[in-house]
C-alpha cells in the first residue's frame, strides 16, 4: 500500500511559529513534527509516499529529500494554489495506482494503521475514515455512523447544538483510487466538505473505524502545548531523539550540565545543550538542540527551539522560543509568550503572558511588552457567546481588547467603508468605544457614531443608512461587571456563526489590515438616529388609528433611560396615554429574575387599577417585550411568541412564519387554522432573523412582518397596538384565541468535554424513536416531546419540554435532566464508549 502525507498547510493560526516554516516542519518534541508521520508509516510497512505541498515547499524537500535516510520512498507533489484536501491528493492521481492511505502532516498520533487498512479491506470499501473521540468536537468534523461503521452523515465544525457526537474525523483515510475519478482537477475540493457527501449521495461504500490511541491535530498553540505534554508523559508511543535517564530526564549527545544545576523531570534536553551553574530547568520544559542556559536562569513548562540563548538570571515560565531567540540578562517571558525566528530580549525586559513577538524583532532594554509586536497570534477561544462577544470589564474586555476587536472588525471589511457604533449610556462604555473606534479607524475603515442607543435602533441605522456593519456595546442585563460587544452585517441582521468566525479568526490571528496615513479611517458623528429611527416607526403604523382608539398603556422602563425617553415621545406622538408602572426599582435591581417578576406583578396591579389596555415591560437594550392583558395576564416568552404568529397569520392568511425549535407546538395549531405555514429554526437568534429579512418572506406578511414585531420592543408593542386598534380586539381576545399549550425549561450541569459524549449517548439510545435535529436532539414521547440542548455560553445543558399537562411537561424534563446525569456518572467511572 502507499501513503500520502497531506503537508501544505500555511499554520496561521500557530504564527509567529510558522511564520518562516511550512506547519509541518514544527518541532514537537526536537523533531518535525511531519517526521512522526513518515516513522509511523514505515512502522507498518508503507515505505512509497506522496507528499502533497503549497506552502514553502521547497523547504519540506529540503528537509526529507528522497526519504532514504528515514528508510522511505519519498515523491513531491506541488499546488500553485490551494487545491484543498482532496484537490492536492488528485495533484498526485498518476503516482496512486493502488489503495492508499492518507496521513496528516502536522498531526501526532500513534494509531495501529494496520486495524485501519485491515477494516478498509475487510468491508470491501471505497473508502474508510479514521475517527477518534474528543472532549471538544466544535473545531473537528463530526461523524455519525450506522451499522457496521456505515457512515450516515457529516457535520463540519458544528456548534454546541449540532453536536450529535464526539466522534471526530482525524484526517486519516483509507482510499481505493477509483474515487479520484469523481475529484475535478484543478479545483479547490475538500474530502469532508465535497468527495464523502457525494460518495454518500451515490451510496457507495463509505465506513469509518475509530481507533484507540493517541491524536492531536496540531492547530493551534493549546495543541501545540498538548503535543509536548503528551510526549513528555508518555501517552503518545513515539521516540524523543534523546536516551531516557530516568526520573523523567530525556538527554541528547553532548548535553553539559553543570553540577550546581537543578533539573526536574519530565525534560527533555537536546543535542549539546548547556546548563550553566545555579541554573534550573523545571518540568515540562524542551529544550532543543544547541542551546545555551547561563548562571541562575531559570526555566520551568518552556519549549525552547534550536540554537536559543538564555542570559543569566533570565525567566521563562510557560513559553515557547523559536529558532536562535536570545533572552539577556535579567530579561522574563510569561506564560503564553510566544517569541519568533531570531529575535531579541535585551536585558531586563518583560514579554507579559500571551504576547506574541513576530520573527527578527528586537526588544529594547527594561522593555515591559505588553502587546503582541507587529504582528501576533492571540489565545482566547471561543469569542463569541450566544449574544455577541462578553467579558469582565477592564479584567478581560480591557480598551486594549476593545481596540483588538476594532481593528480585526475593520479588517474583515473592505477599506473606505463604515460601520455604525453605539452604546448603552452606561459610564464605563465609551472608554471601550473610544478604543473600539482606534482599532477600527487604523484598518482604513470610516466609524459612524450614533451615540446612546437601544441595539434595534442601531440594526435599522445599519441597514438605512447603507452601512456596512454595525457594533453596539452594552452593559449585561444581569451582571453589571460583564460587557458585550454585537456586531451586525450590513442588513442590520446579527453576525452568524460564520461571519463570528471570520472576525474571531482575525482577531486571534492579529492579521490586521494597517492603513497608511493618507488611508486611515474617519469619525463621523451622527446625533439624530434616534429622530430617524421614530418617523420610520411611525411610518409604520396607522397613527390615525392608534390615536382614535384612544389607547391606555401602563409602560415598565427605568426611569432615565434613553429606550423611556424614546418611547414616550412616540407615545406622545400617536396619542397613547402612558402610565408608569416603575415604583421602588432601581436599574440594576429591575434585571434580576427577581426584580424583573417583581415589575411584572407590579405592573399587572397597575394595569387593572389604571383600567388600562394592556402593560408593557421592555427591557433597556430594547429587545425584549412582555405584555400584561387588561386582566393582568402576563405574556410569557411562548404565549408571546404564538400571539406574533396569530398576528401575522389573521392579517395575512396562508402567510409563513418562523420560530425556533423550542416553540409550542400550538404554532402548528395555529397555522393549519388560518391555512399557514410553519418552519423551525435553530435557536440562535441570528437564523431567525436571517429567514425573516428574506424579501420574499417579509412581503408575504404584508403589514405585520414578523421581524419588526420580534426583535424590536418599541416597534413590536406599537404594531401589536395598531392591530388591536384594527380588529378592535382587546390583547385578551387575541391570546384566548390561541391554543392552550404546557411548557417546561429545565437545566442541568455538564461540563464542556463531557457535552458531545453526552450528546451521542442520547441519540444513540433513541435510534429507533422519533427525533428531530434541528438544534440539539428533539424527542417525541407519547406524553409530548423533549428537546436536549447544549447551551453555548455555559457548561449545561437546558431541556425544553412540552406535554399534555404542566406536570407531563415537568416530568418529561426532569426525566432528561437526570438522564444526563446519569451518563455523566458512567464517564465518571469509565469513559463512554
Amino acid at each position: 500500500m502507499k501513503a500520502i502525507i497531506m503537508a501544505g498547510g500555511e499554520g496561521a493560526r500557530l504564527r509567529p511559529l510558522t511564520c518562516d516554516r511550512p506547519k509541518p516542519l514544527v518541532p514537537v518534541a526536537n523533531k518535525p513534527v511531519m517526521e512522526y508521520a513518515i516513522e509511523l508509516l514505515r512502522l507498518y510497512g508503507i515505505k512509497d509516499i506522496g507528499v502533497t505541498l503549497q506552502y514553502l515547499p521547497q523547504a519540506i524537500v529540503d528537509y526529507f529529500g528522497d526519504g532514504s535516510s528515514w528508510d522511505v520512498n519519498l515523491h513531491y507533489f506541488v499546488e500553485d494554489s490551494p487545491l484543498g484536501t482532496a484537490g492536492s491528493v488528485k495533484n498526485a492521481e498518476e503516482f496512486l495506482d493502488e489503495a492508499f492511505i492518507v496521513v496528516s502532516g502536522d498531526a501526532l498520533t500513534d494509531f495501529n494503521l494496520a486495524q485501519a487498512i485491515d477494516c478498509h479491506q475487510q468491508r470491501k470499501a471505497v473508502a474508510t475514515l479514521v475517527l477518534t473521540t474528543v472532549a471538544n468536537p466544535l473545531e473537528y468534523g463530526v461523524v455519525i455512523t450506522g451499522e457496521q461503521g456505515r457512515v450516515v452523515k457529516f457535520l463540519e465544525k458544528p456548534g454546541w447544538g449540532e453536536v450529535f457526537s464526539d466522534q471526530v474525523n482525524t484526517g486519516i483515510y483509507v482510499l481505493e483510487p477509483d474515487v479520484l475519478s469523481l475529484i475535478p482537477r484543478g479545483q479547490m475540493f475538500d474530502f469532508s466538505k465535497d468527495l464523502f457527501p457525494e460518495l454518500l449521495a451515490r451510496r457507495e461504500a463509505l465506513f469509518a473505524t475509530v481507533l484507540e490511541g493517541y491524536w492531536c491535530d496540531i492547530g493551534n498553540l493549546e495543541q501545540y502545548w498538548e503535543s509536548h505534554r503528551a510526549v513528555l508523559e508518555g501517552r503518545v508511543k513515539v521516540t524523543p531523539p534523546a536516551v531516557y535517564q530516568g526520573q523523567g530526564i530525556w538527554l541528547g549527545q553532548g548535553v553539559e550540565i553543570h553540577q550546581t544545576a537543578r533539573l526536574e523531570g519530565p525534560i527533555l534536553l537536546g543535542d549539546y545543550c548547556r546548563i550553566g551553574p545555579g541554573a534550573e530547568i523545571g518540568p515540562y520544559t524542551v529544550l532543543g538542540h544547541n542551546v545555551q542556559v547561563k548562571e541562575r536562569a531559570g526555566i520551568k513548562r518552556s519549549v525552547v527551539w534550536d540554537g536559543c540563548y538564555l542570559g543569566q538570571n533570565s525567566q521563562l515560565r510557560g513559553a515557547v522560543l523559536c529558532q536562535r531567540v536570545t533572552v539577556e540578562t535579567g530579561a522574563s517571558v510569561f506564560e503564553g509568550a510566544v517569541v519568533g525566528d531570531r529575535s531579541r530580549i535585551e536585558r531586563d525586559v518583560t514579554v507579559k503572558p500571551e504576547v506574541k513577538i513576530w520573527p527578527h524583532k528586537r526588544l529594547g532594554r527594561g522593555t515591559v511588552q505588553y502587546e503582541s509586536l507587529v504582528w501576533g497570534s492571540g489565545s482566547k477561544k471561543n469569542l463569541f457567546g450566544s449574544l455577541g462577544i462578553p467579558g469582565p470589564l477592564n479584567r478581560e474586555i480591557t480598551p486594549e481588547v476593545a481596540a483588538k476587536l476594532g481593528a480585526a472588525y475593520g479588517s474583515s471589511v473592505r477599506a473606505n467603508k463604515k460601520i455604525g457604533i453605539s452604546y448603552d449610556g452606561q459610564q464605563a462604555i465609551p472608554m471601550l468605544k473610544s478604543a473600539f473606534l482606534s482599532g477600527l479607524l487604523s484598518t482604513g475603515v470610516h466609524g459612524l457614531d450614533l451615540g446612546i442607543l437601544p441595539f434595534p435602533v442601531l440594526r435599522y441605522a445599519v441597514n438605512a443608512l447603507g452601512l456596512e456593519g454595525g457594533v453596539h456595546i452594552a452593559l449585561d442585563l444581569e451582571d453589571a461587571n460583564n460587557v458585550w460587544f454585537r456586531f451586525v452585517n450590513e442588513q442590520g441582521i446579527v453576525f452568524n456563526r460564520n461571519q463570528e468566525r471570520k472576525l474571531e479568526n482575525i482577531f486571534v490571528r492579529e492579521d490586521f489590515r494597517r492603513a497608511g496615513m493618507e488611508e486611515m479611517g474617519l469619525t463621523y458623528p451622527l446625533s439624530n438616529v434616534d429622530e430617524i429611527y421614530s418617523n420610520y416607526v411611525l411610518d409604520q403604523i396607522d397613527r390615525k388609528r392608534i390615536r382614535d382608539w384612544g389607547f391606555k398603556v401602563v409602560v415598565g422602563t427605568v426611569p432615565g433611560d434613553p429606550l423611556a425617553g424614546l418611547l414616550s415621545r412616540l407615545f406622545n406622538r400617536v396619542g397613547i396615554e402612558q402610565v408608569s408602572g416603575m415604583t421602588g426599582y432601581a436599574s440594576g435591581e429591575q434585571l434580576s429574575p427577581k426584580g424583573v417578576s417583581g415589575v411584572l406583578e407590579e405592573l399587572a396591579e397597575a394595569v387593572v387599577a389604571h383600567r388600562a389596555h394592556l402593560g408593557a415591560w421592555l427591557d433597556p437594550h430594547g429587545e425584549k417585550l412582555i405584555l400584561v392583558d387588561e386582566k393582568g395576564q402576563i405574556l410569557d416568552e411562548n404565549l408571546f411568541q404564538l400571539l406574533v404568529a396569530s398576528i401575522v397569520f389573521q392579517a395575512n392568511p396562508g402567510a409563513k412564519v418562523a420560530v425556533p425549535v423550542t416553540a409550542p407546538q400550538a404554532v402548528e395549531v395555529l397555522a393549519e387554522k388560518f391555512d399557514g405555514q410553519v418552519i423551525r429554526t435553530k435557536t440562535r437568534a441570528s437564523q431567525l432573523m436571517e429567514i425573516l429579512s428574506e424579501p420574499g418572506f417579509r412581503y408575504q406578511q404584508g403589514d405585520y412582518p414578523q421581524i419588526l414585531l420580534q426583535f424590536d420592543a418599541v416597534l413590536g408593542l406599537l404594531k401589536i397596538l395598531d392591530f388591536m386598534a384594527r380588529g378592535a380586539f382587546s390583547l385578551s381576545a387575541l391570546t384566548g384565541e390561541i391554543p392552550r399549550f404546557y411548557m417546561e425549561v429545565q437545566s442541568t450541569p455538564c461540563p464542556w468535554e463531557a457535552k458531545g459524549q453526552v450528546m451521542r449517548r442520547l441519540i444513540e439510545e433513541h435510534g429507533n424513536d422519533v427525533v428531530e435535529l434541528v438544534d440539539g436532539i428533539k424527542i417525541y414521547q407519547d406524553q409530548g416531546w423533549a428537546l436536549v440542548l447544549p447551551d453555548a455560553d455555559e457548561p449545561v445543558y437546558r431541556i425544553y419540554s412540552e406535554g399534555f399537562s404542566q406536570e407531563a411537561a415537568a416530568e418529561l424534563a426532569a426525566f432528561y435532566a437526570e438522564r444526563i446525569q446519569h451518563l455523566l456518572q458512567r464517564r465518571d467511572k469509565q469513559p463512554l464508549s
